[in-house]
């Protein structure tokens, strides 16, 4: 038996080894094919005359999620493009008199946001102010894609193509009877009448509390999204509510054709197949191999950047996107430790003389948001001013940690506030003896062993632990009314756990004032009086791989050597959104089992 183990054990070994051996030689093979590919190129020229091509591709971040190499090489990694880059080419191309034009390609934008397009939006303005003009186009216009395509003076839409407006909405499955039919006793601890994170797993419906809060920031946001709409395409509201409201009605109205219908309500100017987009550029920019005279701004920004550059502006930008954990996290992500230890370095760094915070969050850990802001205080203590610059979201535990900054800028469709607490604990004793399996044992105290999730849940702990949780709340009050020179009082009146948009937060006196992340960094400069030129973003040490792999594939090379590889489109990304939202909580780890999250901070 244990020679058969041993050969069982060799062989495991041997596929280990031999999986191992494949994986590096892919990537060895890759850096030759790519080595290769630039000893056989010519430097790439941007022509006398030629059209930008902003091609969004995936969501747009803050910051590109870290995966492993091999995902990354393959093309099966998270598709994303990063926000800052696509202002830059774009404020770099309003001075360039070689680019005549912006065109914004959204065939393959899957998100984006309406805070993060207001931020576009101000970087294509300054573009339209050079006087040179911008055009959208795509095949199919989604809402998201929309808003972000009505910035250009002129839409075109290709054939077979349309708009889809609906309005935004909050809609959650809800799994109570599920969760009792499986004999699976979840205990709930929570401080706010707004609070819902936790509603799916003991409702079958929205609580009326859920709803209005809910309404309390849909509403402004789509009253902001509509009146964008209105002013930008000059259209009626008659118009707008007809093709948001009675779709049936404008498609019975065309015939079931959808391109004349956004056509005649003044949505999109024309229809316009790709060759005849060709010719409509060539007496602009000329053609050349058939195609007008182009660049695509990653190429533009790998021909402008110079090389191993590192900017050295006093004003420091650091990232803070995704859940906020306990602990380490990569980029895309917030560990507790580790961005307590970049912020740790920057205030050691005496090259920055003041930083901004741009916090894409909707909260996550509380212990770790309590860490972090910690460090962030430190950093003030240096004399060094802190700002905070809210991107989508900075909500919960994303609020916790910006409450203590100087100054808060926020866009008005930013998501903020959510000032509550939540923890939960499932037991499974019910459902262990409905299969015959029972607990028993000895402790030397009433709660030794109580924390077991196969046994009934003492209630000697279920009243500490609600205890511990309305602790962390007025902690959570605390720190906002510190940082905001709030009263305890009023803080508890906008907090209860509801969310703001950035308009009302501004009311609120939740954030000072409307802007984005270049105003943040102007502000910050300003208050340590320097200049904001060339401000930098502040990051960890990257290991030899990770610099590797960020050069290749997000300087805009890796597309020109092996082209960009999509495995899933947007209905199996669809398909596949509850794994996406296991994988969410289960990333979230408080080791006191006390979360700052927002749930539904999901910015549309």
């Amino acid at each position: 038996m244990s020679s058969k183990r041993g050969l069982f054990s060799r062989i495991g070994s041997l596929i280990d080894g031999l999986r191992r051996l494949v994986l590096n030689l892919l990537f060895l093979g890759f850096i030759g094919v790519f080595i290769f590919a630039l000893m056989q190129d010519s430097p790439l020229e941007i022509p006398e005359k030629a059209i930008l091509v902003v091609a969004p591709d995936g969501v747009v971040v803050e910051q590109y999620t870290a995966v492993d190499a091999v995902t990354q090489l393959s093309g099966s990694g998270p598709k994303e493009t990063r926000l800052r880059d696509l202002i830059e080419a774009i404020d770099r191309a309003s001075l360039d008199p070689r680019i005549k034009g912006v065109l914004l390609r959204l065939h393959h934008l899957d998100h984006i946001g309406m805070s993060k397009t207001w931020e576009l939006a101000q970087a294509l303005e300054r573009f339209r102010e050079s006087g040179k003009s911008i055009v959208a186009v795509s095949d199919y216009y989604d809402q998201d894609q929309y808003l972000l395509a009505a910035q250009a003076d002129k839409i075109y839409l290709e054939p077979m193509g349309g708009v889809a407006l609906e309005g935004f909405a909050v809609v959650r499955n809800y799994f109570r009877e599920a969760i009792q039919r499986l004999k699976i006793r979840f205990h709930i601890f929570r401080v706010g009448t707004y609070k819902s994170a936790l509603e799916p797993l003991i409702r079958d419906d929205m609580s009326p509390e859920d709803k209005e809060a809910n309404r309390g920031w849909l509403e402004p946001l789509w009253a902001m999204y509509r009146g964008e709409v209105l002013a930008r395409r000059n259209i009626s509201e008659t118009q707008f509510d007809a093709f948001t409201n009675r779709i049936d009605q404008v498609m019975a109205k065309y015939a079931g054709n959808a391109e004349q219908a956004a056509i005649e309500l003044g949505l999109v100017d024309k229809v316009l197949s790709r060759a005849q987009l060709r010719d409509e550029y060539a007496p602009v920019v000329g053609v050349t191999d058939g195609y007008f005279n182009q660049v695509h701004y990653q190429d533009y920004l790998f021909a402008e950047r110079t090389l191993y550059q590192e900017p050295q502006g006093a004003v420091g930008i650091i990232v803070a996107q995704g859940n906020i954990v306990d602990g380490e996290a990569s980029a895309g992500g917030i560990g507790g430790d580790s961005l307590a230890r970049l912020i740790r370095q920057t205030a050691e760094d005496k090259t920055v003389k003041a930083v901004v915070l741009r916090i894409d969050s909707g909260g996550g850990s509380a212990m770790a948001s309590e860490v972090i802001r910690q460090e962030l205080q430190a950093l003030k203590a240096t004399g060094k001013p802190l700002v905070v610059s809210m991107s989508s979201a900075a909500a919960s535990g994303g609020y916790w940690i910006a409450a203590d900054a100087d100054r808060i800028l926020a866009t008005p469709a930013t998501l903020t506030g959510s000032i509550g607490i939540f923890g939960a604990f499932p037991t499974f004793e019910n459902l262990l003896e409905h299969f015959g399996v029972y607990t028993d044992g000895v402790g030397t105290t009433d709660i030794a062993g109580a924390m077991r999730v196969d046994k009934p849940l003492s209630p000697v702990l279920e009243r500490a632990m609600q205890s511990g949780i309305e602790n962390g709340y007025q902690r959570f009050l605390k720190v906002v009314a510190d940082g905001r020179s709030m009263a305890m009082d009023e803080v508890d009146e906008l907090a209860q756990g509801r969310v703001w948009s950035g308009v009302d937060a501004q009311r609120l006196g939740l954030v000072d004032a409307l802007g984005s992340l270049a105003q943040a960094v102007d502000v910050a400069a300003e208050l340590a009086g320097v200049s904001a030129e060339n401000s930098r973003v502040l990051r960890l040490p990257l290991s030899p791989e990770e610099e590797l792999l960020e050069f290749l594939l997000h300087q805009g090379l890796v597309k020109s050597a092996l082209g960009q590889f999509a495995f899933l489109d947007r209905t199996i990304q669809w398909l596949f959104q509850p794994a996406g939202l296991v994988k969410q909580w289960q990333s979230l780890n408080d080791p006191r089992g006390m979360y700052a999250f927002c749930g539904v901070c999901l910015a549309p």
